[in-house]
Parts: C-alpha cells; sequence; structure tokens
C-alpha cells in the first residue's frame, strides 16, 4: 500500500440558501457556488428571491473531471 500524498483541507460556509463559499488549496479568493437554470427550476429557486445565480458544485465537478 502507498503513502498518502495529500489530504485537502477545504471549508464550506453556507451563506444564504444554495449560496455557499468554499475556501479551496491553491485559490486566493474564496469560490462561490449556487444553482441555474434547470436546477435552481428544479428546486423553486427564483433569481428574484436569490439575487444572485452562480455554478452549481456539479458544474466545478465535471469541469474537473473533463479538463
Amino acid at each position: 500500500m502507498s503513502n498518502v500524498v495529500y489530504v485537502s483541507q477545504s471549508t464550506i460556509e453556507r451563506e444564504k440558501g444554495p449560496i455557499r463559499y468554499a475556501s479551496i488549496a491553491g485559490e486566493a479568493q474564496r469560490v462561490i457556488f449556487s444553482v441555474h437554470g434547470a436546477i435552481a427550476k428544479h428546486y423553486g429557486v427564483r433569481q428574484e428571491d436569490l439575487g444572485e445565480y452562480h455554478a452549481t458544485t456539479i458544474d466545478y465537478l465535471i469541469a474537473a473531471v473533463g479538463g
């Protein structure tokens, strides 16, 4: 069995509803997650209530895997 090389130390802070901020190693600024489009519609989140839309966690996951 090999030795552990890296352990991620990310943290997530929820602000309001689906808006969350992630502190991720290698990023100077916190990364913002939320919902948009079909996902917002599915969960009944309206931009008027939220004030802003952002990429979802699944968007970041797909981009990371596909990158």
